[in-house]
């Protein structure tokens, strides 16, 4: 196959920027490695049927009221009143085993929303990070990267998770990058790759989970390949994908 005719794997480092990315045939991933997307991946491990994201507290609130089951988190912290936040680890409870959850968080649910009418939106994240790369790489299709970042700016390691998934696919040979962004997401990856916790120690968003004293929650979010999911947006809902 001639380069000019395999598809592409490009990243975008902020939902800000996700416009003049956006290609209609793209698959979308959408990347928020602390915590959202590691967390909604946690979730479906173990056992969570389906997750609504939903960008706002208003919209949480009134799912709430409606009696769902909610998860709300705002910088770091669970939001008053909800049941947990996005800590990966309140989704290890049998107790959530079969059922739907609401959840919103400061970037990565907006980032879901900006790109809810892309053809196809998937979650990823370092925990699925072979098992969503290799179906990727089987789809034959364009694949946008799309890093929640932090308050619509750039943040070191979704970045760094996007370069990871473009290191994979275009390791295959079937895939090719023509942004510097790409180029630069995926150099980030292979400086960082051998030790992302020492790595990302100066990061700003690991700084503020460490001021929360949530570290085990960054390691946990930084171990590659826990996980074997594929989350992916079915109108409101998130599921997950059926092999």
């Amino acid at each position: 196959m001639k380069n000019n005719t395999k598809p592409t794997v490009e990243v975008c480092f902020s939902p800000s920027l996700y416009a003049p990315h956006h290609k209609p045939a793209d698959i979308v991933v959408v990347v928020d490695v602390l915590r959202a997307t590691s967390a909604i991946c946690t979730a479906f491990e173990h056992g969570v049927e389906r997750m609504i994201p939903v960008a706002t507290i208003e919209e949480a609130r009134d799912y709430k009221n409606k009696g769902f089951i909610v998860a709300a988190e705002r910088k770091g912290s669970v939001v008053e009143g909800f049941d947990f936040g996005n800590s990966p680890f309140a989704y290890m409870n049998q107790n959530l085993q079969g059922q739907t959850v609401v959840l919103t968080t400061t970037n990565g649910t907006k980032a879901i929303e900006t790109v809810r009418s892309a053809e196809t939106v998937v979650i990823g994240s370092l925990l699925n990070l072979d098992f969503l790369s290799d179906w990727l790489a089987k789809q034959n299709k364009n694949v946008l990267l799309l890093a929640s970042g932090w308050q619509d700016k750039f943040c070191l390691e979704d970045t760094i998770c996007a370069g990871a998934i473009t290191e994979n696919l275009t390791s295959t040979g079937k895939f090719r990058s023509e942004e510097d962004s790409s180029v630069a997401a995926r150099y980030l990856y292979l400086s960082a790759k051998d030790n992302y916790f020492g790595y990302l120690k100066a990061s700003s968003h690991r700084r503020r989970l460490r001021d929360l004293n949530l570290n085990e929650d960054v390691k946990y979010c930084l171990t590659p390949n826990t996980t074997n999911v594929i989350p992916v947006l079915d109108g409101k809902y998130l599921v997950n994908l059926k092999q």
